[in-house]
């Protein structure tokens, strides 16, 4: 009877392990981004992404990526903070200045989860551009070029999704090439 009982616990251990591994794992700044860990989970291990999660903790906006959510998130490589003004990350860093880092970050993030079919979808429905509003309350434009998927500021800066769908527990990441800047 033992045996039965503890080869069922192992066989639904099993399935569940299976699930787990069928989730598709992507690899973003040479590290794993897996689907059972939270965006900041998988943010810090990312070496694309260290001027993020540095502007993320100076913000003090950890928490609230660590929660439930879920949240869609447009994230800056580090490329993309260089293409900043030179001393620009530098000057958000500052303490006096965390308000303004929060609402450029938040910028970067929407209530929901939309993968890029979703969006793909509301800029068909669009008609060829999509409407997305932002945690800070601003306004983002996707749109298409070909087959790649952009994402518009209100400054007139482009961003180019570059990984798109990096699926988290409380969320999705969409990997982008440019910092966007909320109008100001």
């Amino acid at each position: 009877m033992k045996t039965r009982k503890f080869l069922a616990v192992a066989i639904l251990a099993l399935g569940f392990g299976f699930t787990a591994f069928a989730q598709k794992t992507v690899m973003v700044g040479g590290a794993a981004m897996y689907p059972n860990k939270n965006i900041i989970e998988n943010a810090v291990n990312s070496k694309d992404h260290t001027t993020l999660v540095a502007a993320v903790k100076a913000a003090g906006l950890v928490e609230t990526l660590e929660g439930k959510g879920p949240f869609t998130v447009f994230a800056p490589t580090n490329a993309a903070f260089d293409k900043l003004p030179k001393g620009t990350v530098e000057t958000l860093l500052k303490p006096e200045n965390k308000k303004q880092l929060q609402t450029i970050l938040t910028y970067h993030v929407v209530a929901g989860k939309w993968n890029a079919s979703d969006i793909a979808k509301a800029i068909k429905d669009g008609k060829g551009k999509a409407t997305i509003k932002t945690v800070s309350g601003g306004t983002l434009i996707a749109w298409m070029k070909g087959k790649d998927l952009y994402i518009s500021d209100e400054s007139g800066n482009k961003a180019k999704v570059t990984i798109a769908d990096v699926n988290q527990s409380n969320g999705v990441i969409h990997v982008i090439d440019t910092v966007l800047l909320p109008k100001k």
